[in-house]
């Protein structure tokens, strides 16, 4: 699902305001692991650079189904994984990114309709 339909990114800055952000980048990198590619450098990027917390939103409208992972991001702007990220967007005729950003997933929550809404599933 996440590979197929729109993922959301939700941070906060310092003062608690809440910011989100679509981001097409966004794939599964191991069991408990999302990546996506930071091509803006805007306030995704700052409040990820500052340490805020992190959730990522998917949903499937056809299928009625989806998912929050709540977790902690890492900002990788250099390296391995960054140059693969750099490559692909060169590739795509998209600017250099700022970098990657690594969510260790800590949750999982159910965004399928229902008794089943919200409630923790991993």
């Amino acid at each position: 699902m996440i590979a197929t339909q729109q993922c959301f990114i939700g941070t906060a800055d310092e003062n608690g305001t809440p910011n989100i952000a679509p981001k097409r980048s966004t794939r599964v990198l191991s069991d408990d692991s999302l990546i996506f590619t930071e091509v803006t450098g805007g306030i995704t990027y700052a409040n990820i650079k500052r340490g805020s917390k992190i959730v990522v939103a998917v949903v499937n409208r056809d299928t009625l189904d989806g998912y929050r992972f709540l977790g902690k991001a890492t900002l990788q702007e250099s390296g391995e994984l960054f140059n693969q990220a750099a490559e692909m967007s060169a590739k795509m005729g998209r600017p250099k990114p700022f970098g990657v950003v690594i969510v260790k997933i800590d949750e999982i929550h159910s965004l399928k309709p229902g008794p089943m809404a919200g409630k923790k599933i991993g």
